[in-house]
């Protein structure tokens, strides 16, 4: 039986039915091994303070892709691709949630209440480019998912996917300040991710002048085709600086999402990330037709894919989750 833990009584509901798994199938609970994320220095750490790395997946733009925003979908990432973390995307401009708060939001709530009974860690992203001009609506979005979730060990807050060319100090932190302050008020300690200049990959500027508050990280993005070393150099200036970083959205093409699927360099940021326990999502649960894709076309959003319906990306990045956090388990099962 699954069930829901909740972090501020220890309470647990049953929800859901049992599911009869074979052998290759993940039947470990990721929130169950870690428990309440915190940040550390310049690392996010497990409720006893050993670094906490989680490999998972992100969901594509909820607005053009929301039939992958399913309890299926969520549950077929943990059990066959051995996920320990789910990043729901929810668009807000281009007809997402400014135009249809109502829709889009429920589609965020499925996918969270789904992690929460599969005992994955989940990403609730405002997935923006000019958040800074929807601050107010992000303040009142968060304190109803810190309302509704603040008791969830699962649940970690991106508050701002991919910031444009803007000034951190003048710019962003002020606004992640402010939703930092509203989530606060509800919810005293889950993990919150803010996003940084130029796609979220100036993250020693963030480093420079970082936010005041408990379980604060940053966003770096990429995509390993476009950026390698040089943003590998600048990722581990903010670490020295003591700032602790997540790659809350990552693909193994070129930053357009299309092109080759560079295995050798998307290895070699992987290497990166493990030696210094940083957390990552690959973009994207999508069938959409780009190399960076996870899917092809028709992949049903009930899970149960098999092989052929997995891109060549897809089943790299699969069997780098299912060995990385899982060793026990074959990666090509």
């Amino acid at each position: 039986m699954l069930v829901l833990a909740c972090k501020s009584t220890g309470e647990k509901t049953a929800s859901g039915n049992g599911v009869a798994m074979d052998s290759s199938k993940i039947q470990s609970i990721p929130v169950d091994q870690f428990g309440q994320l915190k940040v550390v220095g310049n690392t996010i750490v497990d409720e006893k303070g050993n670094p906490a790395q989680l490999r998972g997946m992100s969901l594509f733009w909820s607005q053009w892709k929301g039939k992958y925003y399913t309890p299926e979908t969520v549950s077929w990432l943990k059990r066959d691709w051995g996920c320990t973390v789910v990043r729901a995307a929810m668009a807000i401009e281009m007809d997402g949630y400014l135009e249809n708060p109502e829709y889009e939001k429920t589609k965020v709530i499925t996918v969270v209440d789904a992690a929460i009974r599969e005992g994955l860690y989940v990403i609730i992203d405002w997935h923006d480019h000019h958040g800074e001009q929807h601050q107010k609506e992000a303040e009142a979005f968060f304190g109803e998912m810190a309302q509704r979730y603040g008791k969830y060990p699962n649940v970690i807050y991106e508050l701002y996917n991919e910031p444009l060319d803007v000034s951190w100090s003048v710019v962003l932190k002020p606004y992640h300040q402010a939703v930092i302050d509203t989530i606060r008020h509800y919810d005293p300690d889950n993990l919150i991710i803010c996003g940084t200049p130029n796609w979220s990959q100036d993250v020693d500027f963030a480093a420079n002048d970082p936010l005041e508050g408990n379980n604060i990280a940053y966003t770096l993005h990429f995509y390993a085709t476009t950026h390698r070393q040089e943003l590998r150099s600048k990722a581990l200036r903010a670490l020295e600086k003591g700032i602790a970083l997540m790659v809350t959205e990552y693909g193994t093409t070129e930053a357009s999402g299309d092109g080759v699927v560079d295995k050798t360099e998307t290895q070699v940021w992987w290497q990166f990330l493990d030696d210094h326990h940083i957390s990552w999502c690959n973009w994207s649960i999508t069938d959409k037709n780009e190399s960076s894709a996870a899917l092809k076309s028709g992949a049903s959003p009930q899970g149960g894919w098999q092989q052929e319906d997995i891109t060549e990306s897809g089943l790299f990045v699969r069997n780098a989750i299912r060995q990385k956090n899982h060793p026990g388990h074959s990666p090509h099962n």
